[in-house]
Formats: structure tokens, sequence, C-alpha cells
């Protein structure tokens, strides 16, 4: 068996290969949720209504959502250009203690600033932290051949490390009762409630309007461009004029600072504080919705609020019907797969030889 590339390819199989592949996990899924003892109506009906079944789900739902639209933006941004930045989660993380070190860190004194000012430092400080931590690898790539998903992975750990170092030592909260998390943000810093009652903030807006902002970059600007041309072959792009290492250290900055930014709201639109369970892998969970997407910054968003959904609604299911949570870890898992392969398929025809 090999595999052949299609002389013409589909775009309507490659729009619908995505939606067979969720359609095909939600099929293998139910033998999951079968050889659990549950029965599968009455279980994707519990993940339904806990995700998206009244107001309340729904903003739960989207309020998980937003930072998986940054990491997800991340991972795409990156992947696009062949820079496959797997560290989304430290630069998080290095986001979220770069905003509570502006907003929380400095006692009262802080506000002597115009609160605007004030706000819009704590998110470039994110969004810097976040740069700066996948610069690193990114020239390490650019100018040694260093492979960057070994590099940000093992950076991830050291971040985690150091955050953990700095939430029993310097940024500890001494009202915490030893409990390790940091100073809390001031409160004229967090983000205002889209609905009363809820946790949703106006972090969402953001988030969307940051994933136009990238589509319109990708699609309509000359770096959209050296971005696209430096990921289908870097050679040609390089002979076409397009000058590779400094395209990837845009891409870098442009990669991590969506990442950090994602920890920066985050503190300022639901913890208000740091702590080492902050995040349950959003930047892991941002490349699978990258790849959902198809790579593409519009497309992101509505990954983001299925696999949200997934995550919110897999919480009620367990309460409900007794199938553990992590059910919605493999829906995800297994749903990345299907889209790898279903993509796959759509490009090429399997040959006997």
């Amino acid at each position: 068996m090999r595999l052949e590339r299609r002389t013409a390819v589909s775009p309507v199989a490659l729009a619908l290969a995505p939606l067979g592949a969720v359609a095909f996990t939600l099929a293998v899924s139910s033998l999951l949720v079968l050889w659990a003892g549950a029965p599968v109506g009455p279980t994707w009906a519990a993940i339904v209504r806990g995700g998206f079944g009244s107001l309340f789900a729904w903003s739960e739902t989207l309020t998980r959502a937003v930072p998986l639209i940054l990491t997800g933006l991340a991972a795409a941004v990156a992947f696009r250009a062949r820079l496959y930045n797997i560290g989304a989660e430290g630069q998080l993380y290095a986001g979220a203690l770069a905003a509570v070190a502006v907003g929380g860190m400095h006692g009262g004194d802080g506000l002597a600033w115009p609160l605007p000012v004030l706000a819009a430092l704590m998110f470039v400080a994110a969004a810097v932290a976040g740069a700066l931590l996948l610069l690193g690898p990114a020239l390490l790539k650019a100018k040694l051949g260093v492979d960057e998903v070994v590099t940000t992975l093992l950076l991830n750990f050291i971040v985690l490390l150091g955050v953990s170092a700095l939430l029993d030592g310097a940024m500890k909260d001494p009202t915490a009762m030893g409990w390790p998390q940091s100073v809390a943000l001031q409160g004229e810093l967090e983000l205002s409630r889209l609905l009363e009652g809820t946790r949703l903030h106006t972090g969402l807006l953001g988030a969307i309007a940051l994933a136009v902002a990238c589509w319109v970059l990708l699609r309509f600007t000359v770096f959209g461009f050296d971005v696209r041309a430096l990921g289908a072959n870097p050679r040609a792009a390089a002979f076409a004029g397009v000058r590779p290492v400094r395209t990837i250290v845009w891409v870098a900055l442009l990669s991590g600072g969506l990442a950090g930014l994602a920890g920066g709201i985050e503190v300022a639109g639901r913890t208000s504080y740091v702590t080492l369970d902050m995040s349950p892998g959003y930047g892991y969970s941002g490349i699978v919705i990258a790849m959902l997407a198809g790579l593409h910054p519009l497309g992101i968003a509505g990954a983001a609020v299925f696999v949200a959904g997934m995550l919110v609604g897999a919480d009620s299911m367990s309460r409900v019907v007794g199938v553990p949570t992590y059910i919605a870890d493999v829906i995800v898992s297994a749903s990345l797969i299907a889209v790898l392969v279903a993509g796959l398929l759509a490009q090429y025809r399997v040959r006997r030889t």
C-alpha cells in the first residue's frame, strides 16, 4: 500500500473533512461510553445540555473558550511558518506572571498611574513575556537548526518550576494562609462582565477581535504572504526574496505574544491571581484547536467553542450519568487524529502496489 497525491483536490472534500472527522470521533467515543456502562443517548444529551443547554452553560463555555482561542491562534500562526510552537502553556504562565507583576505587585502606588495606562501596560507586559519566551527557541532554530519542538516543550517545565518557586517566594500572597498563589490584581484592573451573574468577561471580545486581526494579517499583508511562502517551501521562499530569519523572528514574537496575552486575560478576566493549576492545559489544547480549524484564524474561534463545550459539558455529564470527565479529553484527542487522517485522505489516495 502507498499514498498517491490526488491530481485535483476537491475544496468541498477539504471543507467536509473536519466535520466527518468529528462525526467519526463521536461514533468511536460512543463505544467508550457503552464500555463504561452508560447509555449513549442520555450521555451525549447531558454533554450538550451541560455545554450549550442554558445561558449559564453558554457563559461557562465561552469563558473557557477565551484562552483557547488565543492559544489556538498562537499555534496556528507559528505552524503556518513551520515553527512548531509547543510551548504555549509556558508562555501563558509567563504572561500571567507578567500581568500580575504590573497589576498587583506595586502595592497601592501603581494606581497613581491613570487606570487605562496601567491596564494597557499590564497586557503589553503579558504579551512581551510570552513573545520573549518563544524568541530564544526561534533563533536557535533559524541560526543553528535546533529542533524547536524539543526546546519549546522543555521550556514549559522550566517555566512551571519557576512559577512554583515564585508563588512560594517573591510573588506569594501573604494573606493566602500558606496557599501557593500570587498576589491579586488591583480590583480596578479586572475585566468587566459581559453578563451579570456569570464569569463571562470582555476578554471574549478581545479574543474574537484578535482572531479577525490575525486573519487579515495573514491573508492580506506582505507579512502574511511571507509566512505562507515560508511554510509552503522555505527554499523557494528564500529564492523569491523572503528573509527566513526575519520572518521566523516576527512569527515567534506574534505567536508567543498571543499565548502570553492569553495568560494576562485569564488573570484579569477570571482568576485575579496566578496559581499552578490556573491552566488545565490550555496551551496544549490550543494545538488541537488550531489543527481542527485547519490553521484558519476565523475557524479557530468555532473550534475553541466546540472544545470548550465538550470540556464544560463533560463536567455536567459526569454528575448525571457517572461517566468520568476524561471522556472529553478522549473526544478532543481523537478529533485531532481523525482530522489529520481525514485531511490526508482528502489530498492523497491509497494505492495497492
